[in-house]
């Protein structure tokens, strides 16, 4: 396996392309060992919390090696593919971390190597820039105080953290692990984690790798004694609480990440955080599916998509604009209720991966043709699995259309930092007192749960009563304008 230090290869990092994700599930590789890339290529798919992202390369080279097969979740910052820039690019200059002046200097800069001009490229994706230049850690040395100082002062520069006091240490030709106190372990952030997570020391722990560094192998070779059982006496005997029962024959297990997982840390999250309630109103919406029929034949709509969502979404933005006191988020920091001037549209989507729920920007300002597009665009890539991380953030107040099921209503829970959620039951035909006579009519029941540490009782009434009306006579679309 290629290390860092083989010059003429470039490993590229997971990275954070959903601002501040942790993780990420590789789905799919487009590139094999040997393959030849270019600055941009698309070279996997990954799958954050949020939505599944191709990630492009930035080197011109030859593909090394793959660091992780497909359906691994990798952390942030590791290393998932290395590249030969040796026979299609130059390297990238390396400058080495130099100490500041209040500290010797153990060894002279060394020059960055020239790069061409106009090499410059921009970012592509969320959380993921082009640096100018790398950095490369010294080799720990030896036990002299002055060149141990200025080694301690550069791991302050790139980790951020201040050094304990130094004293010099004995030499010794064996690998001992480092001293308490001299200073701190050299280990990348995910490695941090998984020492944490295991209870082990890394000021205990050997470092195998490169310049000093503890590698994941070395946390678990560590904590592998300290698992290990080994009583010095005989325990009093004590009955074990029955093991559950499981019956693999007949049970699959599927692990809970990306999407789904998310969605599960959320909906915990708001369930218990925000005190809900929801408010149900069943309304005659024959006139509303009228208009639908009436606005596809429409030029205006010529290869737009138009069903009862898109004048259901209408009428929950008029209602909005009537009681704009419902569009509002908590601030539990600073105890403060956060009025919003624009509407996030949220509508909840299932797809393969879970279920999602992106939002129309600005959707308050969208004409009926303008909204009927962006309903379509939005639904269309979810279903793809395209949907950006951007596009699920931000939302003011979500629809949720259970009825496409068949389901009379529910009562919804809210998407975190939002205040409302209108859930949209099946459209059937019923019996229904029409101008004082029992005829057929399309039904639906509509549930509204909303927070109600931001909206009263009158408020929410308001706004169901409103969606209510403007669904059982679509003119108020025109006299509510």
């Amino acid at each position: 396996m290629t290390t860092m230090t083989d010059t003429s290869v470039r490993e590229f990092k997971m990275p954070d392309v959903g601002e501040g994700l942790t993780e990420a599930e590789i789905l799919k590789w487009y590139v094999q060992v040997g393959d030849t890339v270019t600055d941009g290529q698309v070279v996997c798919e990954v799958e954050t919390a949020k939505a599944a992202v191709e990630l492009p390369i930035p080197y011109d080279g030859v593909v090394r090696d793959l660091r992780f097969p497909e359906g691994t979740t990798v952390d942030v910052g590791t290393a998932i593919i290395a590249i030969d820039v040796s026979g299609d690019a130059p390297a990238e200059a390396e400058t080495p971390v130099e100490a500041p002046e209040t500290a010797p200097a153990p060894e002279a800069p060394v020059a960055p190597e020239a790069k061409p001009a106009g090499s410059g490229r921009q970012p592509v994706l969320v959380g993921y820039g082009v640096a100018t230049s790398s950095t490369r850690r010294r080799p720990r040395k030896g036990p002299e105080l002055p060149v141990q100082q200025a080694s301690v002062t550069i791991q302050t520069e790139l980790n951020g953290h201040g050094p304990a006091p130094v004293s010099p240490a004995p030499a010794s030709s064996a690998p001992t692990a480092p001293a308490a106190g001299l200073s701190r372990p050299l280990a990348k952030p995910p490695v941090r984690k998984l020492a944490k997570d295991l209870g082990v020391d890394l000021s205990t722990v050997i470092p195998s790798g490169p310049d000093g560094i503890i590698t994941r192998e070395d946390v678990h070779a560590a904590a592998a004694p300290a698992q290990a059982p080994a009583p010095l006496a005989q325990a009093p005997a004590v009955p074990a609480a029955p093991a559950a029962s499981y019956d693999a024959a007949r049970e699959t297990r599927i692990p809970v990440k990306g999407v789904r997982k998310a969605t599960a840390q959320a909906m915990v999250g708001s369930a218990f955080t925000a005190p809900h309630v929801t408010e149900f109103v069943t309304v005659d919406v024959t006139r509303t599916l009228k208009l639908v029929e009436e606005l596809k034949q429409d030029k205006d709509f010529v290869g737009l998509r138009v069903n009862p969502l898109l004048l259901i979404a209408k009428a929950l933005l008029v209602a909005i604009r009537r009681n704009p006191d419902v569009n509002a988020s908590w601030d539990e920091t600073n105890q403060e209720i956060v009025l919003k001037h624009y509407v996030n549209l949220g509508i909840a989507a299932a797809t393969p991966r879970g279920l999602i729920v992106p939002n129309i920007k600005d959707a308050h300002t969208r004409t009926l043709p303008q909204l009927a597009q962006d309903l379509g665009e939005l639904v269309a890539t979810a279903k793809e699995g395209r949907t950006s991380p951007a596009a699920m953030q931000g939302g003011t107040v979500t629809i949720t259309n259970v009825g496409v099921f068949g389901v009379d209503t529910g009562t919804p829970i809210l998407p975190p930092g939002e205040s409302a959620i209108l859930a949209v039951g099946a459209i059937k035909l019923q019996p229904w007192v029409h101008k004082g006579k029992v005829k057929p009519r399309q039904v639906t029941t509509l549930a509204l749960s909303f927070d109600h540490r931001l909206i009263d009782g009158e408020l929410g009434s308001k706004v169901l009563a409103d969606v209510a009306a403007v669904l059982e006579q679509p003119k108020k679309l025109i006299t509510w304008a």
